[in-house]
C-alpha cells in the first residue's frame, strides 16, 4: 500500500508540473504516467496478503472489523483492508518469583493471604490458545494486548480469590490438587467468554513463610522418628517371639526325652551304635565287660 500512496504523491507532482511554466511543464506527462503506474502497482500488490503458519488474519476496513478470518496461506483481499494477525498456537504465560524465569522481569509471583492469615507466594504458568473463530471478537472488544487485559489479570484474580479458602499448609500439601482444579475451572470459564481457550495451568511452586516451613520440617522429622521407632519395636517383638518359640521347643524336647525313653530303648540304641563302630574299616581293640555292661573299644591309633 505504501507504493500506491507514493504513486499518488508522484501523480500530484505531475499535475503541479503541468501547470508550471516552461520548461518544467514538459516533464509533467512523464511524471504523471509514473505516478499512475505506481498507484496501480501498489494496489495490485496490496491485494495479495500472506498469513504465516500458526496465525489467522482479521480484516479491518475503515475502522470496521470484518467477519471471518484469513487462515494461513496466500489470499486476495481488498487493497484498502488492514490486516491484523493473531497467533493461534499454544502460548504460555508464566508468573514466577525467579527474576529471569517469568514473562515479566523481576519477582512476578502471585502473593496471597491464606485462610490462616499467612502470606504465600505462588508461581503459576498458564497455557492457552486464541480461538481462531473468535479472533474478530477479540480485535473488536479487547484488542491485540489480550495478555495484559485478560490472561494476566484473570489468572492472578483466580489465585487470590481461591487461596483465601485454604490454610497455608493445605495449599502446600494435601489440598494442592483441589486448589489447582478450582483455579482451572475459574480461568476456563472466564477465558471462554473472551475468545481464549485454556489448555492447562501449572502451579509451579508454593513458597510458605519461613516459620511455617520450619514447622512442617519438624513435623516430618517427628513422623519419620515415630516410624523408625515403630519399626524397631516390631523387630524386637519378632525377636522376642522367636526366642519364646525356641525356648518352648527346647522345653518340649527335654520333656519328650525325660518321659518317652526307656532303659531298654537306650540300650538298643547303644548296641546299634557299637555295631556301626565295629563294622567300620578302622582297626580297633574291643574289651568285653566294660562299665555298665558295654564293651570298651580302643582304636590302634
Amino acid at each position: 500500500m505504501f507504493i500506491a500512496i507514493l504513486g499518488v504523491i508522484v501523480l500530484v507532482v505531475g499535475i503541479v508540473l503541468k501547470r508550471s511554466p516552461e520548461p518544467a511543464s514538459h516533464f509533467s506527462n512523464t511524471v504523471s504516467i509514473v505516478g499512475v503506474v505506481m498507484v496501480a502497482l501498489g494496489l495490485v500488490l496490496s491485494m495479495f496478503k500472506t498469513i504465516e503458519p500458526g496465525k489467522v488474519g482479521v480484516q479491518v476496513l475503515f475502522g470496521k472489523v470484518q467477519d471471518g478470518v484469513l487462515e494461513s496461506g496466500l489470499h486476495i483481499v481488498n487493497p484498502l483492508v488492514e490486516i491484523t494477525t493473531f497467533d493461534v498456537r499454544l502460548q504460555t504465560y508464566t508468573m514466577s518469583a525467579v527474576h529471569d524465569e517469568g514473562s515479566k522481569e523481576g519477582d512476578d509471583a502471585i502473593r496471597v493471604l491464606s485462610s490462616d492469615g499467612l502470606e504465600v507466594a505462588i508461581d503459576l504458568s498458564v497455557q492457552y490458545k486464541v480461538n481462531a473463530d473468535k479472533a474478530p471478537f477479540i480485535m473488536q472488544n479487547i484488542g491485540e494486548d489480550y495478555l495484559e487485559k485478560i490472561v494476566r489479570p484473570v489468572s492472578r484474580t483466580a489465585i487470590r480469590d481461591n487461596a483465601v479458602n485454604y490454610a497455608a499448609v493445605d495449599l502446600y500439601s494435601t489440598k494442592r490438587q483441589e486448589f489447582q482444579d478450582k483455579i482451572n475451572r475459574f480461568i476456563t470459564a472466564n477465558f471462554a467468554k473472551r475468545g481464549l481457550e485454556l489448555q492447562q495451568i501449572l502451579v509451579r511452586n508454593i513458597t510458605l513463610p519461613a516459620s511455617v516451613r520450619a514447622s512442617i520440617e519438624s513435623k516430618i522429622n517427628a513422623e519419620q522418628d515415630a516410624q523408625k521407632m515403630q519399626f524397631v519395636l516390631q523387630k524386637e517383638k519378632q525377636e522376642a517371639e522367636r526366642k519364646r518359640v525356641e525356648a518352648q521347643g527346647i522345653a518340649d524336647y527335654q520333656k519328650i526325652l525325660s518321659t518317652g525313653l526307656s532303659d531298654k530303648q537306650l540300650q538298643y540304641e547303644a548296641i546299634k551304635a557299637q555295631m556301626a563302630i565295629a563294622t567300620s574299616a578302622n582297626a580297633k581293640v574291643i574289651i568285653i565287660g566294660g562299665g555298665k555292661g558295654n564293651p570298651i573299644m580302643l582304636s590302634d591309633k
